[in-house]
C-alpha cells in the first residue's frame, strides 16, 4: 500500500476544503470534479488519485464537518464547570456557525439527498453529536439530560436555517 506524503496529505485536504466550498455554493448534484479540481488549482485527474467518486468526495467532506463540530465541543468540554457545559456547547457551536459556514451549508444539503450511503453518513453524524452532547450532559448531572439534549440539537437546527436563510432574528437567544 503506498504511503500518502505530507505534501499529498496537504493536497488531499485541499480537495476536502475546495469540495466543501463548491457543493455548499452550488449543491452537489450540479457541482462538478472538474469545478472542485479548480477551486483547488489542480487537475480533475488529481482529485480521482484521493476520491473515486464525487460521492466518496462528498463523503470524505462531511466526516470533516461533523468532525469539526465535535472538535469544538472537545476543546471546551474539559476547560468548563459541568453547569456551563450546555453554554460552552453553545458558544463553541456559534464559532463554527461563524468560521465554518459551507460545512453546515453542506451538512444542511446532504440531509436532503436520498442515496442510502450519503444518508447513512448523516444519521452516523448526527448520532455522534447527539451521543457527544448527551454523554456530556449525563456525566455533567444536568437533569433531564435527554430533553435537554434534543432541544440543545433542536436550537442548532434552527441556527442552522438561519445561517441558510440569512435571518439572523431566528438565531434562539440561546444559541
Amino acid at each position: 500500500m503506498d504511503k500518502i506524503t505530507p505534501k499529498a496529505a496537504s493536497r488531499k485536504e485541499d480537495i476536502i476544503s475546495a469540495a466543501i466550498t463548491v457543493f455548499a455554493d452550488l449543491g452537489y448534484y450540479r457541482a462538478t470534479t472538474a469545478q472542485v479540481a479548480a477551486q483547488a488549482n489542480i487537475s480533475q485527474p488529481y482529485v480521482y488519485r484521493f476520491y473515486n467518486t464525487k460521492e466518496a468526495l462528498l463523503l470524505a467532506a462531511l466526516e470533516r464537518s461533523w468532525d469539526r463540530i465535535l472538535q469544538a465541543f472537545s476543546s471546551v468540554r474539559e476547560k468548563v464547570k459541568p453547569e456551563d457545559m450546555e453554554t460552552a456547547f453553545t458558544e463553541a457551536y456559534k464559532n463554527v456557525l461563524r468560521n465554518f459556514q459551507s460545512e453546515i451549508l453542506l451538512q444542511m444539503q446532504a440531509q436532503t439527498i436520498q442515496d442510502p450511503e450519503i444518508r447513512k453518513a448523516m444519521q452516523s453524524g448526527m448520532k455522534r453529536i447527539r451521543d457527544y452532547v448527551l454523554s456530556s450532559f449525563q456525566q455533567s448531572g444536568y437533569p433531564e439530560p435527554e430533553e435537554r439534549t434534543t432541544i440543545f440539537l433542536a436550537k442548532g437546527m434552527l441556527c442552522n436555517i438561519a445561517l441558510a436563510i440569512d435571518m439572523d432574528e431566528l438565531m434562539p437567544n440561546h444559541l
